[in-house]
């Protein structure tokens, strides 16, 4: 009887430890490539211009703005959308929201 070991199991463990070796290489290049992507690719939200002080209507409370490409919309607290022009901030539109009977 032969008590040498069998070196195919060896054999076969060193290919897979090439193998796991080599996807965990992959996946860290992948990463790193959509890290780079991610950071080229997206523009800077920096560059969006706010207006440091915002002229409403006497009595109006705002609770909440956005901004649009030449307009700004200022959501008040008696449920109307005012709609001002970006560079004058002059009131353009006043839009009521109405609400249903289920939200009160």
């Amino acid at each position: 009887m032969d008590d040498t070991p069998d070196t195919q199991p060896l054999a076969g463990l060193i290919f897979l430890k090439w193998l796991v070796t080599g996807l965990t290489a992959t996946m860290l290049v992948g990463l790193v490539v959509l890290i780079v992507l991610f950071v080229t690719r997206f523009p800077d939200r920096a560059t969006v211009p706010l207006p440091a002080t915002l002229r409403l209507p006497a009595g109006v409370e705002a609770i909440a703005f956005t901004r649009g490409p030449d307009w700004l919309g200022v959501v008040t607290a008696d449920d109307r959308i005012l709609i001002l022009d970006a560079a004058t901030q002059e009131l353009r539109q006043t839009i009521v929201i109405e609400r249903g009977d289920s939200a009160r």
